[in-house]
């Protein structure tokens, strides 16, 4: 490691803030603890995706990042300061997170030189760049860049890594025997929403139309995942359904509970959204339903992915909603396709010795 990271004694990092890109940054979790075992590692992350990190073996302490006002700077500066961080890094690309560091009193801070931060920083890359932007990279290569460039020892084969203790497993368990999911059943997560935006959204009345086509054909049940602010979307799933759906939007799953309930899925049908990267996690077969957004960015660890995207001229957009108004990058994936990649996906599945 590089020589002013050898006495580091307290290490505070700036977690992402999509759950995504937090899953994704796992690796350099793994890699920050196995570089320094005696120091104190600490978490700095949105109050509402602590659950991801929720039984994992990397921090000592997980604090809430609540950084947009004077008072969340003050109350983040008073939570590091009991554990003197002398080290900070910033797995966020944006100049407020290294104010945000610099206010709370973190001396040295790492992070990618964007910005106007990049003046500031102690140290850390520039990130790479294509036709004079900068080039779309895996998120897990990007993050662990950071890690190469202060000369730490990398993981041999990094992954996307989440934890759950047998209490919180048992206590999902229980929870789909609650819902009349039973040992044997195959079980298919559906997982509608998208909290970036509408366009990386499949229509709800395409995922009520799988939904009787996957139950026809395989006589499974069907996880209908929900997130906040997705109730709706989910009425209308079911609502315009003759499936027999298992609605979890009354349980409110959140980041923490929504573990137990992928891992236990034999298949996920998913937009490019959050719980895609507990399946990765959990390799748990999926099948993402992808619009918008660049492949390239989520293009690791996909041993058990199948990305269905339709290659259009105004693809990828990285619009929050379509603005052409057609939205055909996620309409023309219709569920008769996706059906007949899932019977390939069951196929291949339980041909390797899957229980799916």
């Amino acid at each position: 490691m590089l020589p002013a990271l050898r006495s580091v004694k307290s290490l505070v990092v700036r977690c992402p803030n999509w759950v995504g890109d937090i899953v994704m940054a796992t690796p350099v979790f793994e890699c920050l603890r196995a570089n320094f075992p005696d120091a104190v590692i600490t978490a700095c992350i949105r109050p509402y995706a602590r659950g991801i990190l929720e039984d994992s073996p990397w921090f000592d302490h997980v604090v809430d990042c609540r950084d947009k006002d004077l008072a969340g700077l003050r109350a983040l500066r008073a939570a590091l300061a009991p554990l003197r961080p002398d080290t900070g890094l910033l797995l966020t690309n944006t100049t407020h997170s290294f104010l945000s560091f610099k206010f709370a009193g973190v001396p040295a801070i790492y992070g990618y030189r964007r910005n106007l931060r990049k003046y500031f920083l102690t140290g850390g890359p520039e990130p790479l760049r294509e036709g004079g932007r900068y080039k779309p990279l895996p998120m897990q290569a990007y993050y662990l860049e950071l890690c190469r460039h202060l000369d730490l020892e990398l993981p041999a084969q990094p992954r996307s890594r989440l934890y759950l203790s047998p209490e919180h497993d048992a206590q999902g368990l229980a929870q789909l025997a609650a819902w009349g999911v039973e040992d044997g059943d195959l079980l298919i997560g559906l997982n509608p929403g998208a909290s970036f935006g509408s366009s990386k959204c499949w229509p709800p009345e395409y995922f009520a139309r799988l939904a009787e086509l996957l139950q026809a054909r395989f006589d499974c049940k069907l996880l209908l995942l929900v997130g906040p602010g997705e109730e709706g979307i989910a009425e209308r799933i079911v609502s315009a359904s003759k499936a027999q759906i298992i609605n979890t939007a009354a349980a409110k799953v959140d980041l923490a509970q929504l573990k137990p309930l992928i891992k236990r899925c034999n298949l996920l049908i998913t937009n490019d959204t959050g719980p895609r990267h507990y399946a990765v996690a959990f390799d748990v077969p999926h099948i993402v339903l992808m619009g918008p957004t660049n492949a390239r960015y989520t293009a690791t660890n996909l041993e058990h992915t199948i990305v269905l995207q339709r290659d259009l001229p105004c693809v990828p957009c990285h619009r929050k909603t379509c603005p052409l108004g057609h939205h055909a990058c996620m309409r023309e994936i219709t569920p008769e396709q996706v059906l007949e990649v899932v019977q390939n996906k069951m196929r291949l599945t339980a041909g390797a010795g899957s229980p799916a």
